[in-house]
């Protein structure tokens, strides 16, 4: 079922999740065994976000290819 629903989230879902937990670890106010809960979903969200931000780099590759060369854009914040 993890994978299912791991394939379903986006990267914006699964990021505001990621910034939930920490708000509730940093909190202080779970026990031991919830913390170890959300201490393993973080570490799933955190790797999707990462699979995502991998996905999304390897398309921006492709579309900036001249040559057969990849061209490196570095990218500029506004």
């Amino acid at each position: 079922m993890r994978k299912a629903k791991m394939a379903k989230e986006n990267f914006e879902e699964a990021l505001a999740k990621l910034d939930g937990i920490i708000k509730k670890m940093e909190s202080g106010d779970l026990s031991l065994e919830e913390s170890l809960k959300a201490f393993e979903e973080g570490i799933r969200l955190a790797r999707l976000c990462e699979k995502k931000l991998d996905e999304a780099q390897r398309r921006v590759e492709v579309l900036t290819k001249e040559g057969g060369q990849i061209v490196g854009q570095p990218f500029e914040e506004q």
